[in-house]
C-alpha cells in the first residue's frame, strides 16, 4: 500500500475546481457602454476597512461586481453570509465552489454592527448556496435579519436568497418570511432553456413557485427577481419569463448584462445594447411590474436603497388607483 502525503504548505485551493478542465472560452471585448472606472476613492477605502474589520464577506468582491467602486464610495455594500464557498457550481458565477465551513454563530451580530457603523438606511443581505445544511441556511438568514432590526431599527432590509431546493421539510421559506424582510429577492438568473448549462443545480419553476409562495405567506413583503442577458437567450424567452414572474405577483424585476468572469466560465454570447435594455424596461412596466431596472450595468443590489423608495411610492400610487 502506498500512502501519499501532501507536503506543500499553504497550497492554494483552486477557486473553481469543477471548471479547471473545461476548454477555454473566447472572452469578447467589452463595448464602451459597459466600461467602469477602477475603484480608488476615499469612500471605497473606508467601506473596505469596515467590511474587513468586521470580518465580513461581500458579494461585491466575491462575484466581481463592476459597480463596486460606485457603491462602496457611497458606503453601500451587499453582505454575503454563511461563508464564501458555495455548494453549487453555476457556469456564470465567480463565487468559489467547494465544501463550506461551519456556520459562524457570531456573524449575525457582526453584520448588524457593520450596518449600524455604516449608517445604512437600506441593506442587502445575500448568501452562498448551502445545500449541506438541513434548512439551506434559512434560520441563519432569519438571525441576521433580527440582529439588524435590534441594532439598526430604522434600516430597511432586502434579502437575496438561494432557492432552498428540497428544503420544504425544514420549513425553510417560512422561517425566512416570518423574520419579515422588507424585500425578498430570489434571482431566476436566466431563461429556462439555459438552466441545464448555466444553472444546473436549480429548477426554474421551483424558483417561480418560491417567489409566489412568499406573497402567499406575507403579501406586504415586496418580491423581486432578476436575470442576466447575453447568455444566448432569445427575446421572446425573456418576455415569457416576465409573464411567469408576473403570474407569481413579483413586484420588481432587474435585467443586466452578463459579464464573463474568466475563460473557464460560460461565454458572453452577445452584448445587449442600451436601447434593447430600455425596450425591456418599457415592456416590463406594461406587464404590471411596479418597478423595472434594466441596463447593461444593472445588478440585483445596485441602487437598492433608491429602488426601495421607488417601490414604496409605486405601491402607494397603485393602492390609490385601486381605491378610486
Amino acid at each position: 500500500m502506498v500512502t501519499v502525503l501532501d507536503l506543500v504548505a499553504n497550497k492554494p485551493r483552486p477557486r473553481h475546481p469543477e471548471k479547471a478542465h473545461r476548454p477555454d472560452q473566447e472572452v469578447l471585448r467589452k463595448p464602451d457602454w459597459i466600461r467602469v472606472k477602477a475603484p480608488v476613492s476615499k469612500g471605497y477605502a473606508e467601506t473596505r476597512e469596515i467590511v474587513k474589520s468586521h470580518k465580513l464577506v461581500t458579494v461585491c468582491e466575491e462575484a466581481g461586481c463592476p459597480n463596486i467602486g460606485e457603491c462602496w464610495e457611497k458606503k453601500h455594500a451587499t453582505f454575503m453570509i454563511m461563508g464564501e464557498i458555495c455548494t453549487r457550481a453555476c457556469a456564470f458565477c465567480n463565487v468559489a465552489t467547494g465544501i463550506p465551513t461551519a456556520l459562524d454563530a457570531d456573524e449575525p451580530n457582526r453584520v448588524a454592527q457593520a450596518v449600524k457603523t455604516m449608517g445604512l438606511s437600506h441593506v442587502v443581505i445575500t448568501s452562498v448556496d448551502r445545500d449541506d445544511l438541513e434548512d439551506g441556511g434559512a434560520q441563519h438568514f432569519a438571525d441576521v435579519i433580527l440582529a439588524i432590526r435590534a441594532a439598526a431599527p430604522t434600516t430597511t432590509i432586502e434579502i437575496l436568497t438561494p432557492d432552498f431546493l428540497r428544503k420544504d421539510g425544514a420549513r425553510a421559506l417560512e422561517i425566512v418570511v416570518a423574520a419579515k424582510p422588507d424585500v425578498f429577492n430570489h434571482n431566476l438568473e436566466t431563461v429556462p432553456s439555459n438552466y441545464l448549462t448555466v444553472r444546473p443545480g436549480a429548477r426554474y419553476f421551483h424558483s417561480i413557485r418560491l417567489l409566489q409562495r412568499v406573497k402567499e405567506l406575507d403579501p406586504s413583503i415586496f418580491t423581486k427577481s432578476g436575470i442576466m442577458v447575453g447568455l444566448g437567450e432569445e427575446r421572446h424567452e425573456v418576455l415569457q419569463l416576465m409573464d411567469d414572474l408576473r403570474s407569481a405577483d413579483v413586484d420588481f424585476m432587474t435585467i443586466g448584462q452578463y459579464l464573463q468572469p474568466s475563460k473557464k466560465h460560460h461565454p458572453v454570447k452577445k452584448f445587449v445594447t442600451p436601447e434593447e435594455f430600455q425596450s425591456y424596461a418599457i415592456v416590463g412596466k406594461s406587464k404590471g411590474f411596479l418597478l423595472m431596472a434594466s441596463s447593461p450595468l444593472t445588478r440585483s443590489s445596485h441602487h437598492a436603497g433608491d429602488d426601495f423608495a421607488r417601490l414604496r411610492e409605486a405601491r402607494e400610487e397603485q393602492l390609490k388607483k385601486t381605491a378610486r
